[in-house]
């Protein structure tokens, strides 16, 4: 069942979300760009948030199975775009992510 009680009432900043790991949260910030990897293992999508890669403060992760779940390519259209995302704070090889399986999770500003 989901609660509400792990969703925060305020939007926090991309800088922030390392203080959230485990809680799900919306995340508030600037796409500085994205890859699709279309060749890799899962075809991942990653979207940096906060500051361009590899100095990114949160990746937004499309796994390819969830990618289909996209009316739009997210690495091209929220290019350059500010984004509210919405999810649980994980953390991968030491910085926060937020896997999203649809694209209501991100919504445009």
């Amino acid at each position: 069942l989901f609660s509400l009680e792990n969703v925060s009432a305020q939007d926090i900043q991309p800088k922030d979300a390392v203080k959230y790991i485990g809680q799900t949260v919306t995340v508030c910030g600037k796409v500085y760009g994205g890859k699709y990897l279309s060749t890799v293992k899962n075809t991942p999508t990653f979207l940096n948030m906060g500051a361009a890669y590899p100095n990114q403060l949160l990746t937004i992760v499309i796994w390819g199975d969830a990618r289909k779940n996209f009316t739009y390519a997210p690495e091209e259209k929220l290019k350059n775009k500010t984004v509210c995302v919405t999810g649980k704070v994980e953390v991968f090889k030491g910085k926060p992510q937020i896997i999203t399986q649809n694209e209501s999770q991100i919504k445009l500003q």
